[in-house]
């Protein structure tokens, strides 16, 4: 049986936004997930194990930019895309 959860689920903050996630309706947005990876990421170091497990073939001395760093542009880059192709939930 499943347990539900009413309690809100509230994030770190972005600037001097507030962004917390409840079932109670409100303010709706279809773009939490970067909320969501963001507060993955800095609560378990998500990006830094990823890169972690990429193997990197070029060679060492003619590397510009970390593994880490080419999974944040990527990530960013996709949920980007993401934000100007899917539909945006409304509330009026």
């Amino acid at each position: 049986m499943t347990e539900c959860n009413e309690l809100p689920l509230t994030f770190s903050s972005l600037g001097r936004k507030r962004i917390q996630a409840d079932f109670a309706g409100g303010k709706l947005t279809s773009g939490a997930g970067a909320a969501l990876l963001r507060e993955v990421d800095r609560r378990i170091g998500l990006i830094e194990a990823l890169a972690g497990c990429i193997l990197d073939p070029r060679q060492p001395t003619m590397r510009s930019i970390t593994n880490v760093k080419l999974l944040v542009l990527a990530t960013k880059a996709g949920l980007w895309i993401t934000s100007r192709t899917l539909p945006q939930a409304r509330s009026e």
